[in-house]
């Protein structure tokens, strides 16, 4: 999958009016060697890992396949991979308007570490805030 079919799909799958990425940020991100792009047909994440913590830079799935396990799937292959990367913590930023994701989140065993305030603007101006999730690997 190409950087633009990043965008695309990244687009697609956070349609909720926060701000898509480009596929020049995609671009950007994976030239890092700590940055890895994990896929399945209908999901990807981008996964940083730096020393022993890992944080899951955006994990997308398809909205025409959701509710079919694919996220929960590919956050169990992002932390086998953060693992093998030595990691021992992976770290992960939500909005708290994202209930299915959240659901996703706590179901894995994260739990709430921090919080920032106003930190998402929607492309309607709205604010939510971002909420830290930590998890021990």
């Amino acid at each position: 999958m190409n950087t633009d079919d990043l965008a695309r799909r990244h687009a697609r799958a956070f349609q909720n009016d926060m701000r898509p990425w480009s596929a020049e940020e995609f671009t950007s991100l994976l030239t890092s060697a700590q940055v890895r792009l994990i896929q399945t047909d209908h999901a990807f994440a981008l996964v940083r890992t730096v020393a022993d913590e890992a944080e899951v830079l955006t994990l997308a799935t398809d909205p025409d396949h959701r509710r079919q396990g694919l996220a929960r799937a590919l956050l169990q292959s992002v932390e086998e991979n953060a693992r093998t990367a030595g990691a021992a913590t992976l770290f992960l930023e939500v909005s708290e308007n994202n209930a299915p994701a959240r659901a996703l989140y706590l179901a894995a065993g994260y739990q709430e570490t921090a919080r920032r305030r106003a930190y998402y603007q929607t492309q309607s101006g709205h604010r939510s805030d971002a909420l830290i999730l930590r998890k021990s690997l």
